[in-house]
């Protein structure tokens, strides 16, 4: 589903008259980073993904699901699907998937929040760029050992330990051993 996320975006802008550089200026994203995304050969992180829905006024979850229920979202084990991969890199040239994200309500529409299941794949956190944007998170460790450098803190989260955040303070979550690590994040993104 990864491949459709930039195909989204342009529809969506595309159906609402607004030029990608207008999307990049208003988002404060470099047009080549907006271009990239749309084109499906950037991996964003949730950060530039959370602006370019705030521009377009729709929920993030927009990019991720196309589906109209209203109802209850039951997802049971072991079928949540891969619904996005993003990457934390600070050299987008070379950005390659650090989180793979699985969607566990795609199917609600209208949610204020976004929950997740997400594998942390080990990376060299040198390599890693914070990221900023409204909302707030939270993230319980399923798997492993988690790192989380928040503001001037860092803090290595276990199996069972849990963090709620507001995301506007810089922030980086990232796996502490190469081991990698299993969470469940949930994301609140204002629009």
């Amino acid at each position: 589903m990864t491949e459709n996320i930039g195909t989204k975006i342009k529809a969506i802008r595309e159906s609402q008259k607004i030029t990608q550089e207008e999307l990049a200026k208003r988002s404060g994203l470099d047009l080549v980073q907006v271009t990239a995304i749309e084109d499906n050969t950037n991996i964003p992180s949730l950060a530039p993904l959370i602006k370019i829905a705030r521009v377009l006024g729709v929920r993030l979850g927009t990019f991720l699901d196309d589906s109209d229920n209203l109802g209850p979202a039951i997802t049971r084990k072991n079928k949540a699907n891969e619904s996005i991969q993003t990457s934390n890199s600070n050299t987008e040239k070379h950005a390659k998937s650090h989180n793979n994200f699985f969607a566990l309500a795609p199917q609600k529409t209208g949610r204020s929040m976004e929950p997740f299941i997400v594998e942390i794949n080990p990376a060299d956190e040198s390599k890693l760029a914070v990221s900023a944007h409204e909302g707030e998170e939270f993230i319980y460790v399923l798997e492993g050992f988690v790192k989380i450098i928040y503001g001037q803190n860092t803090f290595i989260l276990e199996e069972g330990d849990s963090i709620y955040y507001d995301s506007i303070v810089n922030h980086l979550v990232c796996a502490a051993d190469e081991t990698g690590a299993k969470i469940l994040a949930v994301v609140y993104a204002p629009m």
